[in-house]
């Protein structure tokens, strides 16, 4: 490499690093040459990303600046076209992965409901149609038998009424509780005695109902004794509260006893999520104490509301274990719900009707949630 061959540009620019590499170093100039033209093309490649993809580039820029053939001012510009060009595309393609990373979080989620909701739902509609033996095709014919059963229309009259009494006295009284429990300063110390009754088995639930609402329980015990019920009274004037109307109120106590402490933890979470700012501007200002909680906290329990009302809704469909151990796949009409339907009909085998009704039920359900969900936008 002969410097003194390159144009008058490109010898201001290389011979100094030259003339200080001999100097400095004590090289030959050869050495010292070969170094000033490592440095000149390091140089040049420091306003690019270090990338293979351009590092060829950058050395044939080196060497047209030493021969001639570009300016040095032309060879930084193109190098740092290079480098917006480089970062404009990596900046892309890392928008993209993350635009797609979403797919990678909801795959697995999505094929567990897949496989074990939307493909075995398909498939009780496509049962709905069919027979439930020979599996031929009849139509609509499953769904006026559903429709024209008897018991499946006792079974949702009971069914709404028992969603209609129960979903709104959980929820008032729910939030009653929780608005009261919230000025206790101790209250994180007995949050987990709220979710108690969740705990206990079902099992220990059916026993305490047998001792407490049979003829001989406690309730007509403690009535007797209250001078209520007449003393000595006979096994057949004592009042049956399984065996009578009184059954349908029995599964309402059952219902709200067992999910009223886990609403109340929804609620208190709701409640305590609440700026306490908010309060206290709102009592400096005079307000009192329930005009703090109407005007101020309940606005702001809206989601709160939301989610309470549907996992309510949904937990009311969940009270069938309790009543089918105490009263069995037939008990009193008034407490007959959609469960003791399905399960009588899968028992009997009859899962034709039983699919044309789980998809009456299941759209019913779904467009219920929707409905909520839109109300509660407006």
């Amino acid at each position: 490499m002969d410097y003194r061959s390159f144009p008058a540009q490109a010898q201001n620019v290389f011979l100094p690093k030259v003339m200080v590499g001999m100097s400095a170093k004590s090289k030959r100039p050869e050495e010292a040459e070969e170094a000033a033209f490592t440095e000149f093309v390091r140089t040049l490649k420091q306003p690019v990303i270090a990338d293979e993809r351009v590092s060829g580039l950058v050395y044939e820029a080196g060497v047209g600046v030493l021969e001639g053939t570009i300016g040095v001012e032309k060879a930084v510009e193109e190098m740092a076209k290079k480098r917006r060009s480089i970062w404009r595309s990596e900046r892309e393609g890392f928008a993209l992965s993350r635009s797609r990373a979403w797919i990678w979080f909801l795959l697995p989620s999505f094929l567990g409901v897949a496989v074990f909701v939307l493909i075995p739902f398909m498939d009780v509609v496509r049962r709905s149609f069919v027979t439930a033996v020979t599996q031929e095709w009849t139509g609509f014919n499953n769904y006026r038998n559903v429709f024209d059963n008897q018991a499946f229309r006792l079974a949702i009259r009971n069914t709404a009424r028992f969603t209609a009494v129960c979903l709104p006295l959980l929820i008032a009284l729910g939030l009653f509780l929780a608005a009261a429990l919230s000025r206790l300063k101790q209250i994180q110390l007995i949050k987990a005695l709220f979710l108690f009754p969740l705990a206990m088995p079902a099992a220990t639930v059916v026993l305490i109902w047998k001792m407490f609402f049979a003829k001989q329980g406690l309730l007509n015990a403690n009535l007797i004794s209250l001078k209520i019920l007449a003393d000595g009274a006979s096994n057949s004037t004592l009042p049956d509260y399984m065996g009578t109307g009184a059954s349908f109120w029995v599964l309402v106590f059952s219902y709200v006893w067992k999910n009223l402490g886990y609403t109340m933890l929804l609620w208190l979470a709701g409640i305590f999520a609440v700026p306490g700012d908010m309060s206290e501007a709102a009592r400096v200002d005079g307000a009192s104490e329930r005009q703090v909680f109407w005007r101020v906290i309940f606005p702001n329990l809206k989601s709160s509301l939301y989610t309470i009302t549907v996992l309510s809704f949904l937990n009311s469909f969940k009270v069938f274990r309790e009543a089918y151990l105490v009263a069995g796949s037939y008990p009193h009409e008034d407490m007959y719900l959609l469960q003791h339907l399905f399960n009588n009909w899968f028992v009997n085998l009859e899962l034709d009707k039983m699919a044309a009704a789980a998809v009456c039920v299941g759209t019913v359900l779904f467009a219920l949630i929707l409905l909520l969900q839109r109300l509660w936008k407006v």
